[in-house]
């Protein structure tokens, strides 16, 4: 009798835990996935383009949560965020990193939680140690918009160049793919060279001060299109519109009205809203176990007055 209890309580305990197990399951199938967004500044207008594409991307999906948070162009508050995101035990983080030099700490900690990292937009530092990174690359945007404005000097002039702000991986690199071109024409050469933060309003103060230095300067070419608009409004405010060719990155709405107009001479088309909803997506799979690209790289185009329509309707 004593051994048939025992075999009875044993088959019921099997029982209980076959049964836990199976209700586990069933939650996870219907749970909702919780996307943890880190994004480097609210107030950057770029950035709100990335977080609308995230948006439309996340409205797909209705058991996904999204939960955005801003940087504030703050390193140790990005950190603090991400393991802040660790600690409600999200099924995965998205990452616009503040500082490309910074990111190893949240990518350990977030390994260590066994939760994927995606990086988007800059991309960082020991990429390869994240899940994935969505993105498009820098200097091939600094190589096409010095090419194209070489092409409106007809290879020759003297060059200015508005940086944004120092450090920033997009600052590194399309400045360096601007030096490259440049070292490929012997009649070019850079004249200027400063940051304006990635801001209008501090591009403005910018090229006044260099207009005001009396220096020659044939082109402009700022490392984004709020720098570029901000430089082109004080040319005009000077009475020096079409006397100086200006030029920007990301093609946003405002870039592009500026070119339809003819007040800015070239722009990049930097997909900002197909880079936040390929970086959801991905997110979004990697939280399911699923296989991702540890690499997604979205193109550059060209945009001139010529093929601004085009791109007008992206933005719709």
């Amino acid at each position: 009798m004593k051994i048939k209890a025992l075999i009875l309580m044993m088959i019921c305990s099997l029982l209980l835990l076959a049964g836990c197990g199976s209700s586990s399951t069933a939650g996870n199938q219907k749970g909702q996935i919780v996307i943890g967004v880190s994004l480097q500044s609210f107030s950057d207008k770029f950035t709100t383009y990335i977080m609308q594409g995230m948006k439309e991307a996340s409205s797909k999906n209705k058991n996904v949560k999204i939960i955005y948070v801003d940087a504030q162009n703050d390193s140790a508050k990005q950190l603090s965020q991400v393991e802040t995101f660790i600690e409600q035990g999200v099924n995965a983080i998205v990452v616009k990193p503040v500082d490309t030099e910074s990111m190893d700490p949240m990518l350990e900690q977030a390994k260590d939680a066994k939760i994927p990292l995606i990086g988007v937009n800059a991309l960082f530092k020991g990429v390869k140690k994240a899940a994935s990174f969505v993105g498009s690359d820098s200097k091939e945007a600094g190589i096409l918009e010095m090419e194209a404005v070489a092409k409106l000097l007809n290879g020759k002039g003297n060059i200015a160049i508005m940086d944004g702000g120092l450090g920033h991986e997009a600052q590194i690199n399309r400045t360096a793919g601007y030096k490259e071109v440049i070292a490929k024409y012997p009649d070019m050469k850079i004249v200027s060279e400063a940051t304006a933060e990635w801001d209008r309003s501090k591009a403005m103060n910018l090229m006044e001060n260099w207009l005001s230095s009396g220096r020659k300067i044939d082109a402009v070419v700022a490392n984004n299109d709020e720098m570029a608009i901000g430089a082109q409004n004080t040319i005009k405010a000077a009475g020096k519109q079409g006397q100086i060719v200006v030029a920007g990155v990301d093609a946003t709405p405002d870039a592009l009205d500026y070119i339809k107009s003819g007040a800015l001479n070239v722009t990049v088309f930097q997909d900002a809203k197909g880079q936040g909803g390929m970086a959801i997506e991905t997110a979004i799979k990697a939280a399911k176990g699923e296989k991702v690209e540890k690499l997604n790289w979205i193109p550059y185009q060209v945009v001139t007055k010529d093929n601004v329509d085009q791109f007008v309707q992206k933005w719709k």
